[in-house]
């Protein structure tokens, strides 16, 4: 990846394409580039870790270069993807997309949206939720 893939304000890398993610996913993406992604919106470990799909400990015992399972991959770059649409629908405020990530929602049974990332189909309902704040349609 080069510098010009990234997005100039955030620091995150332009959306994946649906094609990018599988490559990505069958490549697997390094430790490191889930660290750089987690400290952009500071997530904990634990967080991290549940959003991929893996667990705390697992994380803890991966060294930076170390490359991510197919699934974990998989997560990884669809959290980029949401977090992307977030500051794009947030307008680039980091801090208020954070609080909006741990704020239980009514469209998502009163969990937070970073609690319903535990599942792919998390991440297509908590995708929706933003398109939908983007379109004026709130809860």
């Amino acid at each position: 990846m080069t510098a010009s893939t990234y997005h100039h304000s955030t620091g995150l890398r332009l959306p994946f394409s649906e094609q990018e993610i599988i490559s990505r996913s069958r490549q697997g993406v390094r430790r490191a580039e889930a660290d750089r992604v987690a400290a952009l919106v500071g997530l904990t470990d634990k967080e991290l870790a549940s959003t991929l799909g893996i667990s705390a400990s697992y994380l803890h015992r991966l060294k930076a270069e170390q490359v991510l399972s197919h699934e974990a991959s998989e997560r990884l770059s669809l959290l980029e993807n949401l977090l992307q649409h977030g500051l794009d629908t947030f307008d680039g405020r980091t801090t208020t997309v954070v609080n909006w990530l741990r704020t239980p929602l009514r469209e998502l049974d009163n969990q937070s949206p970073l609690q319903t990332l535990d599942t792919v189909t998390g991440y297509t309902l908590v995708d929706r939720v933003l398109g939908r704040i983007d379109h004026g349609i709130f809860g």
